[in-house]
């Protein structure tokens, strides 16, 4: 669970958020004549549980916000353009003031619900990560705690700013003129609201901000970790092994051991390879055992034969347990891909890591616990791989587009309209995307974890900014491959092509997998992605980005 203080935190950078600010006129049409306590704190507390209440429902269910948010969001701003032309008219600001017997506390808090109900935060760092926390948050009374921890933040912010210029409207006794100029900027903010795509665009991100998210990141996972010196959990849980027979903690005594969580379709996974298998193959005759801990994200990686093959085609060599059963995974207390656990000789877990990155420090650690075994003559330095496709590093880019589910189970960010839960629809795509939304074209059926094609010449579009992008796909239901083509901002990627398709954009789905569709020549800024399979019986699963 993510610390309170922090999200909060992170809802006071949402002032960096156009949309946000958007919202500020309409604290004028609470009037002036009465105190912060029956005007200020009833429009926080109206903003704070209908905001919440709308990510809520975003975040358990990705159809929720097109089918159900979106009118009552139109709905809102109709009230609220109708209180500003009010005022625009120097008349009383109803329809939000329409039981003028309950007082103006109630009216502030109507006024203020209104504006919960009208903005949808700015994609950007923090608002990503509260959202992906939210959703994949199990306990709802955690998710959300989270989701309103982070929209007071950012009310709150709001509500003194509003105050202020209460404060300064009330000192100099503004005229009916000004009064009415207050009605005209709110019923501009109004239109942008109507004008502004959900979610916006993304905001300018801070060093602060990216700071924040970090730790944020790193406290989530350190939440996660097993007790300091905990025994080696049981391995007894694998349901196959391949390159070794069965190994369980007796045979490893003596042994310095690296567990790696992974997944044979997770970029993250992939990213980090590269330096597993170096330490393997440095380190193995000097006392280290690397266990390849397979544990699928989509069902297809539950079959044996799909994750033998990626053994082969990945060059692991090294023992890897299956773990279709998550027994393995739940022993170890485990929630992320990848994620390395560092054993020492006695069986004793001594440190973990969690997602890509800081290798030279894990490579320490293994040495540290090989020279405490007893081991001597180490080769000296730290391993660079040079590794190629989606298996090379990461661009580093803070700026880009966050992993993106397609099927309902999961799904945000979607544009088109409803998304059909196990049922086949005719999908038409809007004129233009937002950044960091996807839409589909043609006729599609949307499963739990899966998007399917039925069509030849169906479509996915995705205006996403990155370096990379790739994308996990699988072929006809019987195994027959899939052609396809891609565009980038309309024509042929170029020298910008994955090594998954040709500079034409023409790639096949043969086998399930992440395929890279996109590597950017020069730069990582926003592009427009579609991807037409001319074939029918694809199945797309989920994007990641790089």
């Amino acid at each position: 669970m993510l610390a309170p203080m922090l999200i909060y935190v992170g809802g006071l950078l949402s002032l960096a958020c156009p949309g946000l600010w958007l919202l500020l006129p309409f604290f004028g049409l609470a009037g002036t004549q009465t105190t912060f306590p029956r005007r200020g704190m009833p429009m926080l507390a109206g903003m704070t549980i209908t905001a919440t209440a709308m990510l809520y429902a975003g975040s358990r269910d990705g159809a929720w916000l097109p089918r159900i948010g979106l009118p009552l969001r139109a709905f809102a701003l109709i009230a609220l353009a109708g209180t500003a032309l009010r005022r625009l008219a120097a008349r009383e600001p109803s329809p939000l003031a329409a039981h003028r017997t309950g007082g103006p506390g109630r009216r502030a808090l109507a006024l203020g619900a209104a504006m919960g109900l009208a903005w949808l935060p700015d994609a950007s760092p923090m608002a990503d990560l509260i959202r992906t926390s939210a959703a994949h948050e199990e306990s709802a009374p955690v998710a959300i705690m989270i989701l309103l921890t982070y929209v007071l933040g950012a009310a709150s912010v709001l509500v003194l700013a509003g105050e202020l210029l209460v404060g300064i409207a009330t000192a100099i006794r503004p005229s009916a003129r000004l009064r009415r100029l207050g009605g005209a900027l709110a019923l501009a903010a109004a239109m942008l609201l109507v004008l502004r795509p959900p979610q916006g665009t993304a905001s300018g991100e801070s060093a602060l901000e990216r700071r924040l998210v970090d730790v944020l990141q790193a406290q989530s996972a350190q939440a996660a970790e097993l007790p300091s010196r905990a025994a080696m959990p049981s391995l007894d849980g694998a349901t196959a092994w391949l390159n070794s027979p069965p190994l369980d903690r007796t045979m490893l005594r003596g042994k310095v051991v690296l567990v790696d969580f992974w997944t044979y379709s997770c970029i993250n996974c992939l990213r980090a390879l590269p330096y597993v298998r170096a330490w393997y193959d440095k380190y193995k005759d000097h006392g280290l055992v690397v266990i390849g801990v397979h544990a699928p994200e989509f069902d297809f990686e539950k079959d044996p034969a799909h994750v033998r093959r990626a053994v082969r085609e990945l060059g692991i060599t090294y023992p890897v347990a299956i773990d279709d059963d998550y027994a393995i995974w739940n022993g170890f207390g485990n929630q992320y891909w990848p994620a390395h656990y560092f054993i020492d000789a006695q069986g004793i877990v001594r440190g973990r890591h969690y997602g890509e990155g800081d290798y030279a420090r894990s490579e320490d650690t293994l040495r540290a616990l090989l020279t405490e075994a007893g081991r001597r003559d180490l080769p000296a330095g730290y391993v660079q791989p040079r590794a190629q496709g989606a298996q090379a590093p990461d661009s580093q880019t803070p700026a880009r587009s966050p992993e993106t589910y397609l099927g309902h189970a999961r799904a945000e960010r979607f544009a088109g309209g409803r998304l059909l839960r196990d049922e086949t629809g005719d999908y038409h795509p809007p004129a233009r995307l937002a950044v960091d939304e996807w839409a589909l074209a043609g006729r599609w059926r949307v499963g739990a974890q899966s998007v399917t094609a039925l069509a030849a010449n169906d479509r996915i579009l995705y205006r996403f900014r990155g370096r990379d992008l790739h994308l996990v796909l699988a072929p006809m239901a019987d195994g027959r491959a899939v052609r396809f083509r891609i565009t980038l901002d309309g024509k042929p990627p170029a020298a910008d092509h994955g090594v998954d398709v040709d500079a034409d954009g023409n790639g096949t789905v043969t086998t399930q997998r992440l395929y890279q569709l996109v590597r950017q020549h020069e730069g990582n800024g926003e592009r427009e992605f579609a991807i037409e399979f001319l074939d029918p019986g694809v199945r797309a699963y989920a994007f990641t980005f790089g």
